[in-house]
Protein backbone atom coordinates (compact mmCIF):
# COMPACT_ATOMS: atom_id res chain seq x y z
CA UNK A 1 0.00 0.00 0.00
CA UNK A 2 1.45 3.35 -1.08
CA UNK A 3 1.96 6.27 1.32
CA UNK A 4 0.51 4.42 4.32
CA UNK A 5 1.66 5.36 7.81
CA UNK A 6 1.85 2.07 9.72
CA UNK A 7 1.29 2.21 13.48
CA UNK A 8 2.35 -1.05 15.03
CA UNK A 9 3.00 -2.66 18.38
CA UNK A 10 5.43 -5.47 19.09
CA UNK A 11 5.59 -9.10 17.99
CA UNK A 12 3.33 -11.56 19.87
CA UNK A 13 1.07 -8.60 20.64
CA UNK A 14 -0.79 -8.22 23.93
CA UNK A 15 -3.90 -6.11 24.53
CA UNK A 16 -1.95 -2.91 25.22
CA UNK A 17 0.07 -3.28 22.00
CA UNK A 18 -3.02 -3.83 19.83
CA UNK A 19 -5.32 -1.28 21.48
CA UNK A 20 -2.67 1.46 21.60
CA UNK A 21 -1.98 1.02 17.87
CA UNK A 22 -5.69 1.20 16.97
CA UNK A 23 -6.29 4.24 19.18
CA UNK A 24 -3.21 6.14 18.00
CA UNK A 25 -4.16 5.53 14.35
CA UNK A 26 -7.62 6.91 15.20
CA UNK A 27 -5.96 9.97 16.77
CA UNK A 28 -3.74 10.54 13.74
CA UNK A 29 -6.74 10.35 11.43
CA UNK A 30 -8.55 12.85 13.64
CA UNK A 31 -5.74 15.39 13.26
CA UNK A 32 -5.58 14.96 9.49
CA UNK A 33 -3.17 12.09 8.83
CA UNK A 34 -5.67 10.13 6.73
CA UNK A 35 -3.17 7.45 5.74
CA UNK A 36 -2.51 6.28 9.32
CA UNK A 37 -3.33 2.59 9.71
CA UNK A 38 -3.03 0.31 12.74
CA UNK A 39 -1.11 -2.90 12.10
CA UNK A 40 -0.33 -6.03 14.09
CA UNK A 41 2.62 -8.40 13.95
CA UNK A 42 0.85 -11.55 15.08
CA UNK A 43 -2.46 -13.10 16.02
CA UNK A 44 -4.52 -11.44 18.74
CA UNK A 45 -4.82 -13.41 21.98
CA UNK A 46 -8.09 -14.38 23.64
CA UNK A 47 -8.16 -11.41 25.95
CA UNK A 48 -7.59 -8.93 23.13
CA UNK A 49 -10.23 -10.64 20.99
CA UNK A 50 -12.70 -10.30 23.86
CA UNK A 51 -11.92 -6.57 24.13
CA UNK A 52 -12.28 -5.89 20.41
CA UNK A 53 -15.48 -7.92 20.14
CA UNK A 54 -16.95 -6.29 23.26
CA UNK A 55 -16.52 -2.79 21.83
CA UNK A 56 -17.13 -3.72 18.18
CA UNK A 57 -13.66 -2.82 16.89
CA UNK A 58 -11.99 -4.64 13.99
CA UNK A 59 -8.59 -6.28 14.33
CA UNK A 60 -5.68 -4.31 12.83
CA UNK A 61 -4.22 -5.42 9.52
CA UNK A 62 -1.59 -8.15 9.82
CA UNK A 63 1.78 -7.20 8.29
CA UNK A 64 4.89 -9.35 8.08
CA UNK A 65 7.45 -6.78 7.01
CA UNK A 66 7.99 -3.10 6.25
CA UNK A 67 10.70 -3.79 3.69
CA UNK A 68 9.92 -1.86 0.53
CA UNK A 69 8.05 -3.89 -2.10
CA UNK A 70 7.25 -3.20 -5.73
CA UNK A 71 3.62 -2.53 -4.73
CA UNK A 72 4.86 0.44 -2.66
CA UNK A 73 6.43 2.18 -5.67
CA UNK A 74 4.72 4.62 -8.02
CA UNK A 75 5.23 2.52 -11.14
CA UNK A 76 4.16 3.44 -14.68
CA UNK A 77 0.54 2.44 -15.09
CA UNK A 78 0.56 2.01 -18.86
CA UNK A 79 -2.27 -0.21 -20.00
CA UNK A 80 -1.07 -3.45 -21.63
CA UNK A 81 -1.82 -3.98 -25.32
CA UNK A 82 -3.51 -6.82 -27.14
CA UNK A 83 -1.44 -9.18 -29.25
CA UNK A 84 -3.66 -8.39 -32.27
CA UNK A 85 -3.07 -4.64 -32.57
CA UNK A 86 -0.83 -3.38 -35.35
CA UNK A 87 2.80 -2.39 -35.00
CA UNK A 88 1.81 1.14 -36.04
CA UNK A 89 -0.73 1.36 -33.23
CA UNK A 90 1.84 0.06 -30.73
CA UNK A 91 4.28 2.74 -31.88
CA UNK A 92 1.63 5.45 -31.43
CA UNK A 93 0.98 4.24 -27.86
CA UNK A 94 4.70 4.28 -27.10
CA UNK A 95 5.08 7.86 -28.35
CA UNK A 96 2.02 9.04 -26.42
CA UNK A 97 3.24 7.55 -23.15
CA UNK A 98 6.96 8.08 -23.73
CA UNK A 99 7.42 4.34 -23.16
CA UNK A 100 10.21 2.10 -24.37
CA UNK A 101 8.46 -1.22 -23.70
CA UNK A 102 4.83 -2.35 -23.74
CA UNK A 103 3.48 -5.49 -22.05
CA UNK A 104 1.28 -7.71 -24.22
CA UNK A 105 -1.58 -9.65 -22.63
CA UNK A 106 -4.19 -12.19 -23.60
CA UNK A 107 -7.95 -11.80 -23.24
CA UNK A 108 -7.64 -12.45 -19.47
CA UNK A 109 -5.02 -9.71 -19.04
CA UNK A 110 -2.29 -12.29 -18.39
CA UNK A 111 1.22 -11.41 -19.57
CA UNK A 112 2.23 -13.26 -22.74
CA UNK A 113 4.95 -11.07 -24.26
CA UNK A 114 6.77 -7.75 -24.52
CA UNK A 115 7.09 -5.27 -27.37
CA UNK A 116 10.15 -3.06 -27.18
CA UNK A 117 11.37 -0.13 -29.20
CA UNK A 118 13.88 -2.39 -30.95
CA UNK A 119 11.07 -4.76 -31.95
CA UNK A 120 9.23 -1.91 -33.64
CA UNK A 121 12.20 -0.36 -35.43
CA UNK A 122 12.93 -3.72 -37.01
CA UNK A 123 9.70 -3.40 -39.04
CA UNK A 124 11.16 -0.31 -40.72
CA UNK A 125 14.84 -1.27 -40.91
CA UNK A 126 14.71 -4.97 -41.81
CA UNK A 127 14.00 -6.34 -45.29
CA UNK A 128 10.82 -8.35 -44.79
CA UNK A 129 9.67 -11.43 -46.64
CA UNK A 130 7.07 -10.24 -49.14
CA UNK A 131 4.67 -12.82 -47.67
CA UNK A 132 4.82 -11.10 -44.27
CA UNK A 133 1.11 -10.21 -44.14
CA UNK A 134 0.05 -13.81 -44.55
CA UNK A 135 2.68 -15.24 -42.24
CA UNK A 136 1.79 -12.77 -39.48
CA UNK A 137 -1.96 -13.30 -40.05
CA UNK A 138 -2.58 -9.60 -40.45
CA UNK A 139 -6.24 -8.64 -40.37
CA UNK A 140 -8.03 -6.31 -42.75
CA UNK A 141 -8.81 -4.01 -39.82
CA UNK A 142 -5.08 -3.61 -39.10
CA UNK A 143 -4.39 -2.75 -42.74
CA UNK A 144 -7.23 -0.23 -42.81
CA UNK A 145 -6.02 1.38 -39.59
CA UNK A 146 -2.40 1.54 -40.73
CA UNK A 147 -3.20 3.00 -44.15
CA UNK A 148 -6.12 5.16 -42.97
CA UNK A 149 -8.05 3.16 -45.53
CA UNK A 150 -11.68 2.92 -46.61
CA UNK A 151 -13.38 -0.30 -47.68
CA UNK A 152 -14.68 -0.38 -51.25
CA UNK A 153 -15.51 -4.07 -51.10
CA UNK A 154 -14.51 -6.84 -48.71
CA UNK A 155 -15.15 -10.56 -48.75
CA UNK A 156 -16.74 -12.23 -45.74
CA UNK A 157 -13.50 -13.65 -44.37
CA UNK A 158 -10.58 -11.92 -46.05
CA UNK A 159 -7.22 -13.64 -45.71
CA UNK A 160 -3.92 -12.58 -47.23
CA UNK A 161 -1.63 -15.50 -48.00
CA UNK A 162 0.17 -14.09 -51.01
CA UNK A 163 3.02 -11.66 -51.42
CA UNK A 164 2.95 -7.86 -51.48
CA UNK A 165 3.19 -6.37 -54.97
CA UNK A 166 3.49 -2.73 -56.06
CA UNK A 167 2.02 -2.47 -59.56
CA UNK A 168 4.19 0.43 -60.74
CA UNK A 169 4.71 -1.02 -64.21
CA UNK A 170 2.96 -1.77 -67.51
CA UNK A 171 0.18 -4.39 -67.22
CA UNK A 172 2.02 -6.67 -69.65
CA UNK A 173 4.98 -6.78 -67.24
CA UNK A 174 2.72 -7.03 -64.23
CA UNK A 175 0.90 -10.17 -65.34
CA UNK A 176 4.12 -12.19 -65.02
CA UNK A 177 4.51 -11.08 -61.37
CA UNK A 178 1.03 -11.14 -59.85
CA UNK A 179 -0.30 -14.47 -58.58
CA UNK A 180 -3.55 -15.59 -57.04
CA UNK A 181 -3.85 -14.43 -53.42
CA UNK A 182 -1.35 -11.55 -53.68
CA UNK A 183 -1.80 -8.15 -52.01
CA UNK A 184 -1.34 -5.47 -54.64
CA UNK A 185 -0.93 -1.69 -54.43
CA UNK A 186 -2.01 0.21 -57.51
CA UNK A 187 -3.01 3.67 -58.72
CA UNK A 188 -5.91 4.80 -60.91
CA UNK A 189 -5.01 2.85 -64.10
CA UNK A 190 -8.05 0.75 -64.94
CA UNK A 191 -6.04 -1.70 -67.06
CA UNK A 192 -3.77 -2.48 -64.07
CA UNK A 193 -6.77 -2.70 -61.75
CA UNK A 194 -8.53 -5.09 -64.13
CA UNK A 195 -5.45 -7.31 -64.47
CA UNK A 196 -5.05 -7.57 -60.70
CA UNK A 197 -8.70 -8.57 -60.31
CA UNK A 198 -8.48 -11.13 -63.09
CA UNK A 199 -5.34 -12.53 -61.44
CA UNK A 200 -7.50 -13.11 -58.32
CA UNK A 201 -5.46 -10.97 -55.96
CA UNK A 202 -6.79 -11.33 -52.43
CA UNK A 203 -6.56 -7.57 -51.75
CA UNK A 204 -6.13 -4.51 -53.94
CA UNK A 205 -5.05 -1.29 -52.24
CA UNK A 206 -5.87 1.72 -54.42
CA UNK A 207 -3.53 4.59 -53.51
CA UNK A 208 -4.04 8.34 -53.84
CA UNK A 209 -7.65 8.03 -52.64
CA UNK A 210 -8.78 6.73 -56.03
CA UNK A 211 -11.67 4.35 -56.59
CA UNK A 212 -12.76 1.65 -59.04
CA UNK A 213 -15.54 1.73 -61.57
CA UNK A 214 -18.74 -0.15 -60.76
CA UNK A 215 -17.85 -2.66 -63.46
CA UNK A 216 -14.53 -3.50 -61.82
CA UNK A 217 -16.12 -3.64 -58.39
CA UNK A 218 -18.63 -6.21 -59.64
CA UNK A 219 -15.80 -8.19 -61.23
CA UNK A 220 -13.91 -8.03 -57.88
CA UNK A 221 -16.93 -9.51 -56.13
CA UNK A 222 -17.03 -12.37 -58.62
CA UNK A 223 -13.33 -13.07 -58.00
CA UNK A 224 -13.59 -12.61 -54.19
CA UNK A 225 -11.05 -9.83 -54.31
CA UNK A 226 -11.24 -7.29 -51.46
CA UNK A 227 -10.61 -3.65 -52.37
CA UNK A 228 -9.70 -0.69 -50.16
CA UNK A 229 -8.71 2.91 -50.90
CA UNK A 230 -5.99 4.84 -49.06
CA UNK A 231 -5.19 8.57 -49.21
CA UNK A 232 -1.46 7.78 -49.21
CA UNK A 233 0.59 7.67 -52.40
CA UNK A 234 2.10 4.38 -53.54
CA UNK A 235 5.50 5.02 -51.94
CA UNK A 236 4.06 5.89 -48.52
CA UNK A 237 1.53 3.07 -48.62
CA UNK A 238 4.19 0.49 -49.53
CA UNK A 239 6.38 1.76 -46.68
CA UNK A 240 3.58 1.64 -44.13
CA UNK A 241 1.88 -1.63 -45.01
CA UNK A 242 4.38 -3.82 -43.13
CA UNK A 243 3.47 -1.84 -40.00
CA UNK A 244 0.02 -3.43 -40.15
CA UNK A 245 1.36 -6.76 -38.93
CA UNK A 246 0.16 -7.68 -35.39
CA UNK A 247 2.56 -7.20 -32.50
CA UNK A 248 2.27 -10.92 -31.75
CA UNK A 249 4.56 -11.55 -34.76
CA UNK A 250 7.44 -9.43 -33.46
CA UNK A 251 7.00 -9.46 -29.65
CA UNK A 252 9.41 -11.19 -27.30
CA UNK A 253 7.85 -14.24 -25.67
CA UNK A 254 10.70 -16.35 -24.31
CA UNK A 255 12.59 -15.77 -21.04
CA UNK A 256 10.47 -12.79 -20.07
CA UNK A 257 11.79 -10.87 -17.07
CA UNK A 258 8.92 -9.55 -14.98
CA UNK A 259 8.41 -8.65 -11.35
CA UNK A 260 5.61 -9.32 -8.91
CA UNK A 261 3.97 -6.63 -6.83
CA UNK A 262 5.07 -8.66 -3.80
CA UNK A 263 8.78 -8.68 -4.74
CA UNK A 264 11.13 -6.77 -2.46
CA UNK A 265 12.89 -3.80 -4.01
CA UNK A 266 16.35 -4.80 -2.79
CA UNK A 267 15.95 -8.17 -4.53
CA UNK A 268 14.95 -6.82 -7.95
CA UNK A 269 17.91 -4.44 -8.10
CA UNK A 270 20.35 -7.27 -8.85
CA UNK A 271 18.05 -8.63 -11.57
CA UNK A 272 17.95 -5.21 -13.23
CA UNK A 273 21.73 -4.96 -13.16
CA UNK A 274 22.10 -8.38 -14.79
CA UNK A 275 19.52 -7.86 -17.54
CA UNK A 276 19.68 -4.08 -18.11
CA UNK A 277 16.38 -3.74 -19.98
CA UNK A 278 14.80 -0.30 -20.18
CA UNK A 279 11.70 -1.38 -18.25
CA UNK A 280 10.04 -4.48 -16.84
CA UNK A 281 6.39 -5.51 -16.56
CA UNK A 282 4.88 -5.80 -13.10
CA UNK A 283 2.26 -8.49 -12.45
CA UNK A 284 0.14 -9.35 -9.44
CA UNK A 285 -0.26 -12.76 -7.82
CA UNK A 286 -2.66 -13.80 -10.63
CA UNK A 287 -0.11 -12.86 -13.36
CA UNK A 288 -2.26 -9.90 -14.40
CA UNK A 289 -0.27 -6.89 -15.59
CA UNK A 290 -0.35 -3.91 -13.21
CA UNK A 291 2.16 -1.64 -14.98
CA UNK A 292 5.88 -1.41 -15.67
CA UNK A 293 8.95 -0.47 -13.66
CA UNK A 294 12.38 0.89 -14.56
CA UNK A 295 15.54 1.88 -12.72
CA UNK A 296 14.17 5.37 -12.32
CA UNK A 297 11.48 4.11 -9.97
CA UNK A 298 14.13 2.62 -7.69
CA UNK A 299 16.04 5.91 -7.57
CA UNK A 300 12.83 7.77 -6.68
CA UNK A 301 11.76 5.25 -4.03
CA UNK A 302 10.53 6.37 -0.61
CA UNK A 303 10.80 4.32 2.57
CA UNK A 304 7.73 3.01 4.36
CA UNK A 305 6.75 5.19 7.31
CA UNK A 306 6.27 3.59 10.72
CA UNK A 307 5.21 4.64 14.23
CA UNK A 308 6.09 2.19 17.01
CA UNK A 309 3.94 1.80 20.11
CA UNK A 310 4.50 -0.27 23.26
CA UNK A 311 8.10 -1.17 22.35
CA UNK A 312 11.39 0.35 21.25
CA UNK A 313 13.48 -2.78 20.89
CA UNK A 314 14.52 -4.00 17.45
CA UNK A 315 14.12 -7.68 18.32
CA UNK A 316 10.47 -7.08 19.20
CA UNK A 317 9.67 -4.93 16.19
CA UNK A 318 8.48 -5.55 12.66
CA UNK A 319 10.77 -7.30 10.18
CA UNK A 320 12.59 -4.91 7.85
CA UNK A 321 12.46 -1.98 10.27
CA UNK A 322 16.01 -0.96 9.33
CA UNK A 323 14.75 -0.19 5.81
CA UNK A 324 11.78 1.88 7.00
CA UNK A 325 11.52 5.43 8.35
CA UNK A 326 10.53 5.50 12.02
CA UNK A 327 8.62 8.72 12.67
CA UNK A 328 7.55 8.30 16.31
CA UNK A 329 7.84 5.96 19.29
CA UNK A 330 5.24 5.87 22.08
CA UNK A 331 6.29 3.50 24.86
CA UNK A 332 6.52 2.77 28.58
CA UNK A 333 9.42 0.30 28.58
CA UNK A 334 13.15 0.75 29.01
CA UNK A 335 14.96 2.53 26.19
CA UNK A 336 16.59 -0.11 24.03
CA UNK A 337 18.40 -0.35 20.69
CA UNK A 338 16.28 1.14 17.89
CA UNK A 339 18.23 3.78 15.99
CA UNK A 340 16.82 6.43 13.64
CA UNK A 341 18.38 8.52 10.90
CA UNK A 342 16.60 11.72 11.95
CA UNK A 343 15.29 13.24 15.19
CA UNK A 344 11.83 11.86 16.00
CA UNK A 345 9.00 12.35 18.45
CA UNK A 346 9.85 9.89 21.25
CA UNK A 347 7.47 9.74 24.19
CA UNK A 348 8.47 7.36 26.95
CA UNK A 349 6.78 7.55 30.36
CA UNK A 350 7.08 5.36 33.49
CA UNK A 351 3.42 4.36 33.57
CA UNK A 352 1.72 0.97 33.59
CA UNK A 353 0.41 1.00 30.03
CA UNK A 354 1.17 2.56 26.65
CA UNK A 355 -2.57 3.13 26.33
CA UNK A 356 -2.31 5.53 29.26
CA UNK A 357 0.13 7.66 27.25
CA UNK A 358 -2.03 7.49 24.12
CA UNK A 359 -5.07 8.54 26.17
CA UNK A 360 -3.11 11.50 27.54
CA UNK A 361 -2.23 12.56 23.98
CA UNK A 362 -5.95 12.64 23.11
CA UNK A 363 -6.89 14.88 26.02
CA UNK A 364 -3.81 17.11 25.70
CA UNK A 365 -4.92 17.93 22.17
CA UNK A 366 -8.52 18.60 23.15
CA UNK A 367 -9.82 15.47 21.42
CA UNK A 368 -12.34 13.19 23.16
CA UNK A 369 -11.98 9.57 21.99
CA UNK A 370 -15.10 7.84 20.73
CA UNK A 371 -16.94 5.41 22.98
CA UNK A 372 -15.30 2.45 21.24
CA UNK A 373 -11.79 3.89 21.36
CA UNK A 374 -12.21 4.93 25.00
CA UNK A 375 -13.37 1.39 25.76
CA UNK A 376 -10.38 -0.38 24.24
CA UNK A 377 -7.94 2.08 25.84
CA UNK A 378 -9.49 1.54 29.27
CA UNK A 379 -9.43 -2.25 28.77
CA UNK A 380 -5.75 -2.15 27.76
CA UNK A 381 -4.85 -0.18 30.90
CA UNK A 382 -6.76 -2.69 33.06
CA UNK A 383 -4.93 -5.54 31.30
CA UNK A 384 -1.41 -4.12 31.51
CA UNK A 385 -1.77 -3.04 35.15
CA UNK A 386 -3.61 -6.23 36.20
CA UNK A 387 -6.50 -4.08 37.42
CA UNK A 388 -4.06 -1.67 39.10
CA UNK A 389 -2.32 -4.47 41.07
CA UNK A 390 0.91 -4.40 39.06
CA UNK A 391 3.85 -2.52 40.59
CA UNK A 392 4.13 -0.66 37.30
CA UNK A 393 0.73 0.92 37.89
CA UNK A 394 0.74 4.64 38.69
CA UNK A 395 -1.86 7.15 39.78
CA UNK A 396 -1.93 8.41 36.21
CA UNK A 397 -3.07 4.96 35.01
CA UNK A 398 -5.94 4.94 37.51
CA UNK A 399 -7.05 8.48 36.69
CA UNK A 400 -6.96 7.82 32.97
CA UNK A 401 -8.80 4.50 33.24
CA UNK A 402 -11.58 6.07 35.32
CA UNK A 403 -11.96 8.93 32.84
CA UNK A 404 -12.11 6.53 29.91
CA UNK A 405 -14.59 4.21 31.64
CA UNK A 406 -17.10 7.06 31.90
CA UNK A 407 -16.82 7.77 28.17
CA UNK A 408 -17.11 4.04 27.37
CA UNK A 409 -19.93 3.63 29.92
CA UNK A 410 -18.44 0.55 31.65
CA UNK A 411 -17.95 -0.52 35.27
CA UNK A 412 -14.22 -1.15 35.61
CA UNK A 413 -14.39 -3.99 38.15
CA UNK A 414 -17.23 -5.87 36.44
CA UNK A 415 -15.64 -5.50 33.02
CA UNK A 416 -12.24 -6.63 34.35
CA UNK A 417 -13.73 -9.85 35.73
CA UNK A 418 -15.30 -10.67 32.37
CA UNK A 419 -12.13 -9.81 30.47
CA UNK A 420 -9.75 -11.78 32.69
CA UNK A 421 -12.07 -14.77 32.74
CA UNK A 422 -12.28 -14.83 28.94
CA UNK A 423 -8.60 -14.10 28.42
CA UNK A 424 -6.93 -16.32 30.99
CA UNK A 425 -8.69 -19.63 30.41
CA UNK A 426 -6.15 -22.25 29.34
CA UNK A 427 -8.80 -24.54 27.88
CA UNK A 428 -7.86 -25.73 24.41
CA UNK A 429 -4.48 -23.99 24.39
CA UNK A 430 -1.36 -25.84 23.31
CA UNK A 431 2.03 -25.41 25.00
CA UNK A 432 3.25 -23.63 21.87
CA UNK A 433 0.39 -21.12 22.00
CA UNK A 434 1.00 -20.46 25.68
CA UNK A 435 4.75 -19.95 25.24
CA UNK A 436 4.33 -17.55 22.30
CA UNK A 437 1.26 -15.62 23.46
CA UNK A 438 3.32 -12.77 24.95
CA UNK A 439 6.96 -13.60 24.24
CA UNK A 440 9.74 -11.00 24.23
CA UNK A 441 13.45 -11.25 23.51
CA UNK A 442 16.07 -9.23 25.41
CA UNK A 443 19.80 -8.93 24.79
CA UNK A 444 21.56 -7.95 28.01
CA UNK A 445 25.36 -7.68 27.75
CA UNK A 446 25.31 -10.16 24.82
CA UNK A 447 23.23 -12.66 26.80
CA UNK A 448 20.14 -13.59 24.80
CA UNK A 449 17.14 -13.97 27.08
CA UNK A 450 13.56 -14.89 26.22
CA UNK A 451 10.74 -14.10 28.64
CA UNK A 452 7.17 -15.29 28.08
CA UNK A 453 4.30 -14.22 30.30
CA UNK A 454 0.65 -15.16 30.54
CA UNK A 455 -1.90 -14.07 33.11
CA UNK A 456 -4.37 -16.66 34.29
CA UNK A 457 -7.01 -17.55 36.81
CA UNK A 458 -6.82 -21.20 35.69
CA UNK A 459 -3.88 -22.59 37.68
CA UNK A 460 -5.24 -26.16 37.67
CA UNK A 461 -5.38 -26.16 33.87
CA UNK A 462 -1.71 -25.20 33.77
CA UNK A 463 -0.38 -28.06 35.92
CA UNK A 464 -1.32 -30.72 33.39
CA UNK A 465 0.66 -28.88 30.69
CA UNK A 466 3.70 -27.98 32.78
CA UNK A 467 5.99 -30.85 31.67
CA UNK A 468 5.10 -30.33 28.01
CA UNK A 469 5.88 -26.62 28.28
CA UNK A 470 9.28 -27.36 29.84
CA UNK A 471 10.11 -29.80 27.02
CA UNK A 472 9.12 -27.18 24.45
CA UNK A 473 11.23 -24.54 26.22
CA UNK A 474 14.31 -26.83 26.14
CA UNK A 475 13.83 -27.40 22.42
CA UNK A 476 13.20 -23.71 21.67
CA UNK A 477 16.28 -22.68 23.67
CA UNK A 478 18.57 -24.91 21.60
CA UNK A 479 17.02 -23.92 18.26
CA UNK A 480 17.29 -20.18 18.91
CA UNK A 481 20.51 -20.02 20.96
CA UNK A 482 18.92 -18.57 24.10
CA UNK A 483 21.11 -18.50 27.20
CA UNK A 484 18.04 -18.17 29.40
CA UNK A 485 14.38 -18.86 28.69
CA UNK A 486 11.79 -17.86 31.29
CA UNK A 487 8.07 -18.63 31.32
CA UNK A 488 5.96 -16.56 33.75
CA UNK A 489 2.52 -17.79 34.78
CA UNK A 490 1.08 -14.80 36.61
CA UNK A 491 -1.76 -15.57 39.03
CA UNK A 492 -3.92 -12.46 39.22
CA UNK A 493 -5.73 -13.62 42.37
CA UNK A 494 -2.63 -14.78 44.30
CA UNK A 495 -0.71 -11.74 43.08
CA UNK A 496 2.41 -13.68 42.18
CA UNK A 497 4.01 -15.66 39.37
CA UNK A 498 5.17 -19.22 38.95
CA UNK A 499 8.26 -19.17 36.73
CA UNK A 500 9.76 -21.95 34.66
CA UNK A 501 13.42 -21.52 33.70
CA UNK A 502 15.70 -23.39 31.27
CA UNK A 503 18.99 -22.60 29.57
CA UNK A 504 22.73 -22.86 30.24
CA UNK A 505 22.75 -19.60 32.27
CA UNK A 506 19.65 -20.26 34.35
CA UNK A 507 21.79 -19.85 37.50
CA UNK A 508 21.52 -16.09 36.82
CA UNK A 509 17.80 -16.39 37.60
CA UNK A 510 18.64 -18.34 40.75
CA UNK A 511 20.91 -15.53 41.93
CA UNK A 512 18.43 -12.83 40.94
CA UNK A 513 15.46 -14.23 42.84
CA UNK A 514 17.33 -16.33 45.42
CA UNK A 515 15.65 -19.58 44.35
CA UNK A 516 17.14 -23.00 43.64
CA UNK A 517 16.57 -24.60 40.22
CA UNK A 518 18.91 -27.60 40.71
CA UNK A 519 16.13 -30.12 41.36
CA UNK A 520 13.22 -28.37 39.65
CA UNK A 521 12.89 -25.88 36.86
CA UNK A 522 10.08 -23.94 38.52
CA UNK A 523 9.47 -21.68 41.51
CA UNK A 524 6.74 -19.37 42.80
CA UNK A 525 7.69 -15.71 43.20
CA UNK A 526 5.16 -13.93 45.46
CA UNK A 527 4.42 -10.34 44.52
CA UNK A 528 6.14 -10.62 41.11
CA UNK A 529 3.60 -9.52 38.52
CA UNK A 530 5.51 -7.35 36.06
CA UNK A 531 8.05 -8.61 33.56
CA UNK A 532 9.05 -5.05 32.72
CA UNK A 533 9.58 -3.80 36.28
CA UNK A 534 10.15 -6.88 38.47
CA UNK A 535 11.95 -9.31 36.16
CA UNK A 536 14.09 -7.60 33.52
CA UNK A 537 15.63 -4.87 35.78
CA UNK A 538 16.84 -7.28 38.52
CA UNK A 539 18.17 -9.72 35.90
CA UNK A 540 20.05 -6.83 34.28
CA UNK A 541 21.48 -5.85 37.66
CA UNK A 542 22.62 -9.43 38.36
CA UNK A 543 24.38 -9.70 34.99
CA UNK A 544 26.05 -6.34 35.56
CA UNK A 545 27.31 -7.45 38.98
CA UNK A 546 28.71 -10.70 37.56
CA UNK A 547 30.62 -8.77 34.91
Amino acid sequence: MKDVLYITGHKNPDSDSICAAIAYAYFKNKIGVSTAMAARLGEVNRETKFILDYFGVNEPTLIETVKLQVSDLHIDNIAPISKDISVKMAWAIMKKNDAKTLPVTDENNNLIGLVSLSNLTSTCMDIWDSHILGKSQTTLDNILDTLSGEIIYATDEPSFKGKIVVSAMHPDSLKDIVEEGDIALCGDREDAQSLLINSKASLIIVTGKHYLSDTLINKAKENKCSIISTPYDSFTASRLITQSIPVSYIMTTGDLVSFSTEDFVDEIKSVMLETRYRSYPVVNESNKVMGSISRYHLIAQAKKKVILVDHNEKGQSVHGLEEAEVLEIIDHHRIADIQTGNPIYFRNEPVGSTSTIVSSIFFENGIIPSKKIAGILCAAIISDTLLFRSPTCTQVDKIMANRLSKIADININEFAKEMFKAGTSLSGRTPYQMLHQDFKVFNIDNIKIGVSQINTMDIEGFQSLKDDILDLMEEYTKENSFRILVFMLTDILKEGSEILVVGPDKDIISKTFNVDFDTTNSAFLPGVLSRKKQVIPPITATIASLN
